[in-house]
């Protein structure tokens, strides 16, 4: 290991004196845990890590900009690139990557039986500017030919009556957007048949009961033939510094990515320990294998590699053909320019 790249627990209590305290929201990942516990730290950094949901964590970044740093959804930071403000900067760690092919709920035997059938239908979603919708909507328009200003939009919580937009969006007058009923939640909406169709990347309560299933019944098996098509691993969200915290002191940035770098490194080897298996999952070691096998020893890997960029310029073309980005940005535009660059030895 080049240099002090991280402190050990043993050494934090030796440090944090002279450390520059900075709190950390983000959820409870295996790749964040070693930062979580503390058996990684920044070098010269006292991390408060603040374990929160994702949808917590963003709409607390987001609307009140409560945290030093935060994970967020990387359709909420793409958007924050055209506030004139700027209140956000980001490195290229990505905690959270999903395939979305299984994120989109259908009645059974309702009026959505393939995807085309989603054409002029009513569809029901927590927010419009989400990550994983992005991706759903770019994706059934790209390969199932449902364009994403083909069907009419239902807004509102999928549990709970009442959510509302993280970010402002200010969308096509081609997208139809309407709120759903006062007191109806979404899962409820589509157990009853009043909307057609749910894209969300949390799964409705109301599936599995008969009623409500998957648009795609074997959705692992479609995920992977995308993957094998296309080279994509979808990221869902990114880490977010606010502008004020990073300008004060700039070095945060590299040091809390190379702190990311080694809590990620930590993962590998304990997916593939066979001693004791450090997950309840009784075919864990062949899942690994398998997974490995399609994507590689790393498939979530941090950085600005050709893998990452075709990923975010996939998405960023997404975001802006949706009318939420105001451009397609160039994946490089998103990330300060330290995180972007190492030295050599």
């Amino acid at each position: 290991m080049v240099g002090r790249l991280i402190f050990r627990k043993a050494e934090r209590s030796s440090v944090s004196a002279s450390a520059l305290r900075l709190s950390l929201a983000c959820w409870d990942y295996d790749r964040t845990r070693s930062l979580s516990d503390g058996r990684v730290t920044p070098q010269g950094i006292d991390l408060v890590y603040l374990t929160l949901s994702p949808e917590e964590s963003f709409f607390r970044m987001m609307r009140f900009k409560e945290f030093d740093v935060a994970e967020m959804s990387l359709s909420s930071y793409v958007l924050s690139l055209d506030d004139p403000q700027r209140p956000f900067v980001a490195i290229p760690v990505f905690p959270s990557r999903a395939f979305r092919h299984s994120g989109i709920f259908v009645r059974q035997g309702g009026a959505v039986g393939q995807p085309s059938d989603l054409v002029g239908k009513r569809v029901g979603i927590p927010e419009y500017q989400l990550t994983a919708l992005v991706w759903i909507r770019g994706i059934l328009e790209e390969f199932y030919g449902v364009p994403y200003d083909s069907v009419t939009y239902v807004t509102g919580g999928l549990e709970q009556p009442g959510r509302i937009e993280k970010a402002r969006v200010k969308l096509p007058e081609s997208v139809s957007i309407e709120r759903a009923p006062e007191g109806a939640t979404l899962s409820a909406m589509l157990d009853q048949g009043t909307i057609d169709a749910i894209y969300a990347p949390r799964t409705p309560s109301t599936f599995g009961n008969g009623r409500v299933i998957r648009l795609f019944p074997d959705a692992a098996s479609v995920e992977r033939d995308y993957y094998q098509t296309t080279g994509i691993f979808p990221i869902m969200h990114t880490v977010a510094i606010r502008r004020e915290t990073y300008e004060r002191d700039r070095w945060i940035a590299k040091n809390l990515q190379k702190a990311f770098d080694a809590s990620l490194s930590e993962v590998r080897p304990a997916q593939h320990d066979t001693t004791a298996l450090r997950f309840s999952l009784p075919w864990l070691i062949a899942h690994a294998e398998e997974t490995e096998a399609i994507m590689g020893p790393n498939p979530w890997a941090y950085g600005l590699s050709a893998e990452n960029r075709k990923v975010l310029a996939t998405f960023l073309r997404y975001s802006h053909v949706q009318g939420l980005a105001s451009t397609a940005w160039d994946p490089a535009h998103l990330f300060v320019p330290e995180s972007l660059e190492s030295f050599a030895v």
